[in-house]
């Protein structure tokens, strides 16, 4: 890790961050201070001056909290500039105004004073938002953690494809970020041989990557463990068009209509793993992130199938498709393509664990665990059930060849 400034860490409250597992640990990063805040909030003339922090987040790999300020509560995220650069949470940035210009409800980017939407400051780079409206009922969840209800289910489905839909004619490239990324780059070849070469060009433009995986079998592990899924993949790849996509669809991203009421998404939180990938990659995303309870399964002995939401799986995409049906080509691809969602994030936190926080446990529960184990998982009983089932749903979505 990073050594901190020590202005940084003076007088900081007893927190604790979400870890990789169900416990929660020593936060990696220090938190916000209100003395920090009050001098970032100087370069954001819309924010007025901060009065009171009155949470800060759990997550693990930045420093976020929510502050009161003279024009309202404040979102305020700080992280390490390895992380994200000015330049690449503006990439963010212009996607959520674009999809707020399509009137979907997402937070507002407050603006610096040179016009910028993000704040540089020695290491560290800064984002401030303002709250949007909802009630964040999932604050403290984890990601694979599920839903609390199928309602909840069907209401982020819905909110998803309304997103997909704001998103078509948003035609930004690929970003080119480099840890803790999401996207689409390295399965979208057809060939065995190009997946493979991908992979390498991508390890090699992450020298933390070239250093720890020069000890692993990879180019082994991923003809072994991820090639044969994507063999089903492959013939599929040519129907799924390009999107701009959100790619880190949890509950915990969402802020919700009142207890009590329908549930409602009324504001989408949390665009830092968004990218040019395509719609099927970001509902695999959906329901990776919040229908399988990962982090219960070293816990779980014999049948694993509890542990697969299939209920309010069924909940989210037909509430998805209520708004934008997927194609047959779609539908088949989903369960095609959900064994490897995952891998390129897997991959860019790696690089994160090893070259930034450098923890060697960290870095082998990403390459072991995340990056092969999550794949491996779905030739189980539990992962052939889920997969199963979403073929199903796709063998009665088949519709006539369009002309």
């Amino acid at each position: 890790m990073k050594e901190v400034k020590p202005d940084a860490v003076a007088s900081l409250p007893a927190l604790l961050s979400h870890g990789m597992g169900l416990d929660v640990v020593q936060p990696s990063w220090p938190s916000l201070t209100l003395d920090e805040v009050a001098r970032l909030l100087f370069h954001y003339p819309q924010a007025g001056a901060v009065t009171h922090i009155n949470w800060h987040s759990p997550r693990p790999f930045s420093s976020a909290c929510v502050a009161d300020a003279e024009s309202g509560p404040l979102f305020i995220k700080r992280l390490l500039r390895e992380i994200r650069t000015v330049a690449e949470l503006e990439d963010e940035h212009r996607f959520m105004a674009h999809l707020r210009s399509q009137g979907l409800a997402v937070s507002e980017v407050l603006g610096t004073s040179d016009g910028s939407t993000a704040f540089a400051d020695g290491d560290w780079t800064y984002e401030v938002q303002r709250v949007g409206q909802g009630i964040d009922r999932y604050r403290d969840a984890t990601s694979w953690t599920p839903f609390l209800s199928c309602a909840d289910a069907a209401a982020a489905g819905r909110e998803l494809a309304l997103l997909h839909l704001a998103a078509r004619g948003y035609d930004a490239p690929v970003r080119n970020t480099k840890l803790l990324a999401s996207g689409f780059t390295l399965l979208n070849e057809e060939q065995p041989q190009a997946v493979l070469g991908r992979i390498q060009a991508y390890i090699q433009e992450r020298p933390a990557l070239t250093a720890y995986l020069a000890q692993r079998d990879w180019r082994h592990d991923v003809t072994r463990v991820l090639l044969p899924f994507h063999a089903a993949l492959s013939p599929l790849l040519h129907g799924l068009t390009p999107l701009w996509t959100h790619n880190d669809w949890h509950a915990s991203n969402l802020l919700w209509q009142a207890d009590g009421e329908p549930a409602v998404v009324k504001t989408v939180l949390d665009f830092g793993l968004a990218d040019r990938t395509c719609a099927v990659y970001d509902l695999a995303n959906a329901i990776e992130r919040n229908l399988i309870e990962w982090l219960a399964m070293p816990m779980a002995s014999g049948d694993q199938r509890h542990l697969v939401h299939i209920d309010q799986l069924d909940a989210l995409l037909d509430a998805y498709e209520t708004v934008v049906p997927l194609s047959a080509l779609e539908a088949a691809a989903l369960p095609a393509l959900l064994p490897l969602v995952h891998i390129e994030f897997a991959l860019s936190e790696l690089a994160y664990f090893h070259g930034v926080q450098h923890s060697a446990e960290n870095a082998a529960l990403a390459y072991d665990t995340y990056f092969l184990g999550h794949a491996e998982w779905f030739n189980s009983d539990a992962g052939q059930y889920l997969l199963d089932h979403l073929r199903r749903r796709a063998a009665l979505n088949i519709q006539p060849q369009e002309s």
